[in-house]
């Protein structure tokens, strides 16, 4: 945000900035620098007025120069001035004066009023006020004795920092102090040296046309605040008006709105910026893997290919240039970007907290156009890789290894059959000839797209391409995966598509796979190993597809709630088959002290009673008072303590050890071993039309936990 508070001239902090027609601000020392003569004529010069002199800007005596009609006006450049802008002495302003913008060279001829023409930026002043407090000390207790802490709270009818022990000690929250608001420490500094809290509202702003009364209204046609005597006899008579706090709050909520889709680019930016740093890492072992591919194509040949195998190479490494000198120019100008629009909605925050209506309708106008084209400079495709990570060249070798595959083929006819021939007749597929003429034949190893390969949850997404094609079609792949423990691997689907989700893996395990090719001829090699993470805790909602009919979901199917006084079960989306996985529901709705019931179930448990009756499902039901743990219909292990609109009742599910925990607003209680909590478990919840609960997931396991 530091660029949003610093004046464009000087490049310090805004010291008394003004507002300028255009919208932009500059300090008002740097304004009487920046002044130039207009080619209107020269009159004597007269003093300038002070820093108090002027309040706000009347815009129907503003007139705009330009040399062309075109809103732009010239200035000479000169080397003692700042921005290149012609200086005048700084005591002296000349009658046809005019003053440029220092950012968008926009120029505006000053009125026989001078500076004091354009409006104070009261609310800039405040934020720069309040931003310079938070980079400075922090406030110090007022009544400790010996060496006073760091204040934690302020009491505003009071005027008095305390910190925690002094505030319990000497201002507790009861009796007639009750009433006295505590905020957090803020401070100011005064004469002597010493900090006085900082007043949470200013006064409000006056009209400059009648000094006495404060702004009451809103003019829609001159977009700036009006007193009641502006409408009675002024310019402002036959306008359209509206009342100010209504239009203050009408600008904030359209601020508001257009920061929402600001910030979702930024989001978007970031995610963008990560994307293409790892796309570097990606670029580079690309690179390096096809420079391997290629000095082991080359080599293959004879000794005559040497020299062109250097000039692929140079092609090869300027690919990677480029690549990597686009991606890096990507990232140079989305990072540019990104600080822009960040410190902007900083800035934009900072403006939205301010209490200052007539304050913040001066410029929120402009603040809400530049939002809004700040958004628009996200074009579709901005935060798009200009570039792939993958190499598009091919070393056609076909006809010089068709050669020399034909002369090894006649030197080895009697050859014994090899393992891949082997593993050809094994699979079933189809062997012609034992020749390496079929051999060269089947479908080279496929390339895994890494870009497109990806982890959702427990769920896993890859891709993958062949870059070579054979001369017989390729009729399928196989995706195979191992265990997630680095055992065997085991084929996880087989077809035409080379994009598969593979879905029902484990929490928090790593998968290596890969993938191959097949044809009329034979399978091909396996492609490289990738290694796919999924996530390490669980994120799931409930489940409308297993649910009973009388139950209702809401809010994208996080809360629930009940049609029926019988209780009825619903479950969620993720399956649990091994590891440590923890979630909590939040009790939204208690009525009349019924009996839900939290735990896991099997897909097919029981769906219209009380989660536990039967063998399926694993429990623990609680009223107002008590909990039980329970599984078919065994009721085991009471325990005090029981819930109320607002609790939270948190699940430990180890199917390490086989145990199930549960936590009442974090009070532990279990773990339990029940019996043949072995398989694949989904979370699960009864409830009738007395309670309502929201789902939490996504969760660690609680620290306090202990385990038995």
């Amino acid at each position: 945000m530091d660029e949003e508070l610093k004046c464009p001239v000087c490049g310090s902090l805004f010291k008394d900035p003004i507002l300028l027609p255009c919208s932009h601000n500059v300090c008002l020392a740097c304004a009487r620098n920046i002044i130039v003569q207009t080619p209107e004529g020269e009159t004597p010069p007269h003093n300038r007025a002070s820093n108090s002199d002027y309040d706000y800007l009347d815009m129907d005596k503003m007139s705009m120069y330009s040399e062309t009609d075109s809103g732009y006006g010239s200035y000479t450049p000169c080397l003692k001035s700042p921005n290149g802008v012609r200086v005048f002495p700084p005591t002296l302003v000349h009658r046809h004066c005019s003053i440029t913008c220092p950012l968008c060279h926009r120029s505006v001829s000053l009125d026989e009023r001078g500076l004091r023409g354009f409006p104070r930026n009261r609310l800039l002043e405040a934020i720069v006020s309040r931003y310079q407090q938070s980079r400075s000390a922090n406030v110090k207790c007022q009544l400790c004795d010996r060496n006073p802490v760091d204040a934690t709270v302020m009491c505003e009818q009071c005027d008095v920092f305390y910190c925690t022990p002094c505030q319990q000690r000497c201002h507790p929250s009861r009796g007639p102090l009750a009433k006295h608001r505590l905020v957090p420490p803020t401070q100011s500094p005064v004469a002597g040296g010493q900090q006085m809290p900082t007043a949470t509202l200013r006064k409000q702003g006056t009209c400059a046309d009648h000094d006495t009364v404060n702004f009451s209204m809103y003019c829609i046609n001159c977009k700036t605040p009006v007193c009641m005597k502006c409408l009675e006899g002024g310019k402002h008579g036959s306008h359209d008006v509206k009342p100010l706090a209504a239009m203050w709050k009408q600008h904030k909520c359209q601020l508001s709105q257009a920061l929402n889709g600001v910030s979702d680019k930024a989001k978007d930016a970031k995610e963008f910026l990560v994307q293409l740093k790892n796309m570097l890492q990606q670029i580079q072992e690309n690179g390096v893997e096809f420079e391997a591919c290629l000095v082991a194509q080359c080599d293959a040949l004879i000794e005559a290919l040497t020299r062109q195998k250097a000039k692929l190479l140079t092609k090869v490494t300027k690919e990677r240039e480029y690549k990597l000198k686009v991606v890096r120019d990507q990232i140079t100008h989305c990072t540019m970007k990104l600080r822009q629009t960040t410190g902007m909605m900083e800035y934009c925050l900072e403006v939205i907290k301010e209490n200052d209506p007539s304050g913040f309708l001066q410029i929120s106008d402009a603040l809400i156009k530049r939002v809004t084209s700040s958004q628009d400079q996200w074009v579709k495709g901005a935060l798009e890789p200009k570039v792939g990570p993958e190499f598009d060249l091919t070393l056609n070798t076909d006809p010089l290894l068709q050669t020399i595959i034909q002369l090894d083929f006649v030197q080895s006819k009697d050859i014994q059959e090899t393992p891949l021939l082997k593993q050809m007749h094994a699979g079933g597929l189809k062997d012609t000839e034992s020749s390496g003429v079929e051999s060269a034949n089947v479908p080279p190893a496929p390339l895994l797209q890494l870009e497109k390969c990806c982890t959702r949850n427990n769920s896993a997404t890859l891709a993958w391409r062949v870059s070579v094609s054979p001369s017989n079609p390729i009729e399928g792949y196989v995706l195979e995966l191992d265990d997630g423990n680095g055992g065997q691997y085991r084929e996880v689907y087989v077809g035409k598509e080379t994009v598969c989700t593979v879905d029902g893996l484990h929490f928090n395990s790593s998968y290596n796979a890969r993938v191959k090719a097949y044809n009329s001829t034979g399978v091909g090699p396996y492609s490289k190993t990738v290694v796919l993470k999924t996530s390490d805790v669980a994120w799931f909602t409930f489940d409308p597809a297993s649910a009973h009919r009388d139950i209702v979901l809401t809010n994208e199917n996080q809360t629930v709630s009940c049609n029926s006084y019988d209780d009825r079960v619903v479950l969620g989306t993720a399956a649990f088959s091994k590891g440590v996985h923890y979630w909590e529901l939040m009790v939204d709705r208690y009525d009349n002290h019924p009996d839900p019931a939290f735990g896991v179930a099997r897909i097919n448990t029981m769906k219209d009673m009380m989660l536990g009756k039967d063998d399926k499902a694993w429990a623990m039901y609680v009223d107002n008072n008590r909990s039980w743990f329970m599984h078919n219909n065994s009721h085991t292990n009471r325990a005090e303590g029981g819930i109320s609109k607002g609790a939270t009742v948190g699940i430990l599910l180890d199917l390490n050890k086989h145990t199930v925990t549960f936590f009442i607003n974090k009070q532990q209680h279990g773990p339990v071993a029940f019996e043949n909590l072995e398989g694949v478990f989904m979370p699960a919840v009864s409830i009738n039309r007395n309670v309502q609960v929201t789902l939490l997931t996504g969760m660690e396991v609680p620290k306090n936990f202990k385990q038995q």
